[in-house]
C-alpha cells in the first residue's frame, strides 16, 4: 500500500518538469492527444451520441490526474444552488464500488456499494445523489424518482461526454497543469487549454479563456467520530496522533494538519479510493487518536467507529456564484452543450 502511494508521488514529481522520464514518454502522450481529439470529434458530429435531459447539468470535473478537490466543490456547489432556490440532485460514477448498476445513494448506503465519494456526499447533503457507470442512465433515474429537481450536479464527469452538459466548471488544484504534456508523459487527460464555462483554481490561474476565480481550503478545527461527537483539534495538540488519508494527495492532509498545530506520531498514506482492509490489520492499538478524512470515514468507521475524521471546508467566491447564476440565467434547453 505505501509502494503505491510512494509511486503516486514519485509520479507527480516528474509531472512538474519536463525533464528525461517525461520526454521519453512524450510519444505515448502524442498518442493520447490524438485518440483524445477522434473522440471529442466523434461526439461532435454525432457517431458517439450525448443523451440530454430536460434540465440544466453542470459538470464539475478536471483535466489532470489524481485528486483536484471535485467532491468538496460539488458539496459546496449543491449548498449555494440550494440557498439560491435551487432544487438540485447529484450523479456520480461512484468510482470503486463493487457494481455496476444504477442506484441511489442514501446515508445508510456504504462505500462498496455506491463509492467512497457519492456516499460522503449522500451524507453531508440531504439531496437526491444517483450513482452508475453511465451518468445519463443516473440522471434519468433521479429525475424520474425526484421530478422536483430542477438542475443536476455531475460530480467528476468533464470527460463523460456521454452526459449532455450545460455548464462546465473545471478544478485545479496548487499543480496547476504541471509540465502541460498530457499523459503519461505529464499530468493533463486532455490539452489544455480548452473550452470551459468556469475554472477554479488552488494555486496559481492555469491560463485559458475561461473567467477564473481562486478557490480556498481549509480543514475545520474540529474531527467527528462515527457517532457525531466532535472533538477540538486544539484539544489534541498536545499529545501525538496518528494520521490516515486514501486520497490522491495524501501530503496535502498531513500538511494541512500541521498547519492545525497537531504533531502527528505517524502517517500513512494509502492508495486513492484504498479500501482499508489490509491497513486495519495494523493499524494502531486502543488508544491511540488516529485522524483521517471525511472520504475516508465512510470506510473507516464501520472498522474503527473511534477514528476522527477532520471535516474539508471549501470556500468558493461569491464573484464565481454570480458567474454561475449568470449562466444558469441563459439556460435554454433547446440548445445544450456543444463540443469544441
Amino acid at each position: 500500500m505505501a509502494s503505491n502511494a510512494n509511486a503516486s508521488s514519485a509520479w507527480r514529481k516528474v509531472w512538474m518538469r519536463r525533464g528525461p522520464t517525461a520526454c521519453l514518454l512524450l510519444p505515448l502522450a502524442l498518442l493520447h492527444r490524438a485518440l483524445v481529439a477522434v473522440r471529442r470529434a466523434l461526439y461532435r458530429n454525432g457517431t458517439l451520441k450525448s443523451t440530454r435531459v430536460p434540465v440544466p447539468v453542470i459538470t464539475v470535473g478536471n483535466v489532470i490526474a489524481g485528486g483536484a478537490g471535485k467532491t468538496p466543490v460539488t458539496i459546496a456547489l449543491a449548498r449555494q444552488l440550494q440557498a439560491d432556490g435551487w432544487r438540485p440532485g447529484i450523479v456520480s460514477r461512484g468510482y470503486g464500488r463493487e457494481g455496476s448498476d444504477c442506484r441511489a445513494v442514501t446515508a445508510h448506503s456504504t462505500a462498496r456499494e455506491v463509492g467512497d465519494e457519492p456516499l460522503l456526499i449522500a451524507r453531508t447533503l440531504a439531496l437526491p445523489v444517483f450513482v452508475a457507470p453511465q451518468r445519463a442512465q443516473a440522471a434519468q433515474a433521479l429525475l424520474a424518482a425526484h421530478p422536483d429537481v430542477n438542475v443536476v450536479i455531475c460530480d467528476d464527469g468533464l470527460q463523460h461526454l456521454a452526459l449532455a452538459r450545460d455548464i462546465e466548471v473545471c478544478v485545479f488544484n496548487s499543480d496547476g497543469i504541471g509540465n502541460g504534456w498530457l499523459l503519461p508523459a505529464g499530468p493533463l487527460r486532455e490539452p489544455w487549454p480548452r473550452k470551459v464555462d468556469l475554472v477554479l483554481y488552488a494555486g496559481d490561474p492555469p491560463g485559458g479563456q475561461a473567467p477564473q476565480f481562486p478557490l480556498k481550503r481549509r480543514l475545520a478545527d474540529y474531527a467527528v467520530d462515527a457517532s457525531g461527537r466532535k472533538v477540538s483539534l486544539a484539544s489534541l495538540r498536545d499529545q501525538p496522533v496518528h494520521a490516515v488519508a486514501a486520497i490522491a494527495r495524501p501530503e496535502d492532509f498531513f500538511a494541512m494538519l500541521r498547519e492545525c498545530g497537531l504533531t502527528l506520531a505517524q502517517t500513512h498514506a494509502l492508495p486513492d479510493h484504498d479500501d482499508f482492509r489490509e491497513w486495519a490489520a495494523q493499524a494502531p492499538g486502543d488508544g491511540a487518536v488516529i485522524l483521517c478524512t471525511e472520504k475516508d470515514a465512510t470506510k473507516l468507521w464501520p472498522r474503527a467507529p473511534n477514528v476522527l475524521a477532520v471535516p474539508l471546508e471549501t470556500e468558493l467566491s461569491s464573484a464565481f456564484f454570480h458567474a454561475l447564476n449568470a449562466l444558469l440565467k441563459r439556460y435554454d434547453q433547446r440548445h445544450g452543450f456543444q463540443i469544441a
